[in-house]
């Protein structure tokens, strides 16, 4: 059985830093693109970033956290994290994993101000 799961949210404040992670397990998903999302209230879900298989592209990051946050893989290619820098109030939401259509439960991220 698949299973995906995202760790690592919390609450803290601007200007502060939070690293998420994802677990993957059920099959490999070494040859798959890995995506983060993020939902908040009143908002579609949107793409924070997203990671190639073996890093052959470049990883994306949406524009309003170019520089602030870094996406990258474990070795096995089934785990996933996001680093996050500078975090502002408008980080702030549910963020989940997406591999092949999978999604986890999500974890939460709340940024005060």
């Amino acid at each position: 059985q698949v299973q995906v799961v995202e760790s690592g949210g919390g609450t803290v404040q601007a200007g502060e830093s939070l690293r998420l992670s994802c677990e993957t397990s059920g099959r490999t998903f070494k040859s798959s693109v890995m995506t983060w999302l993020r939902q908040t209230p009143g908002k579609e879900r949107e793409v924070v970033a997203s990671i190639s298989d073996k890093n052959t592209t470049a990883p994306y990051v949406h524009r309003s956290a170019r520089g602030r946050f870094t996406i990258t893989r474990g070795d096995s290619g089934n785990t996933m994290y996001l680093q996050m820098t500078n975090l502002k109030p408008s980080d702030s939401g549910v963020y989940y994993c997406n591999v092949d259509f999978v999604l986890g439960p999500g974890t939460q991220v709340t940024v005060s101000s």
